[in-house]
């Protein structure tokens, strides 16, 4: 836990090559998935670039069934579930 957010890692994908994906669990029913974001994966202050690919209303079951589906593609992926009821755990998309 840091700064008042609890993480747990929910599958693990390959260590040297695998995307990481984070689920932002609200702990209302709903949440977030952010997913690296197409591009080079870091901007120029060096902060790790993010896509939203599942914000609410949607919740764990629409997030989950998105991951599976590109776990078909990629096996090699991870996952994250992260707490925050009032955020997004201090992730931002890019723009």
């Amino acid at each position: 836990m840091v700064e008042g957010i609890y993480g747990a890692v929910l599958r693990k994908g390959a260590e040297e090559a695998g995307a990481v994906h984070i689920i932002v669990n609200h702990l209302d029913g709903t949440c977030h998935l952010f997913a690296p974001a197409p591009g080079p994966s870091h901007d120029e202050a060096g902060e790790r670039r993010w896509s939203i690919e599942v914000h609410p209303p949607a919740g764990m079951t629409e997030a989950m069934a998105l991951l599976d589906r590109r776990l078909r593609l990629d096996a090699d992926l991870w996952i994250v579930e992260v707490e925050d009821r009032g955020g997004t755990a201090g992730l931002a998309a890019c723009a």
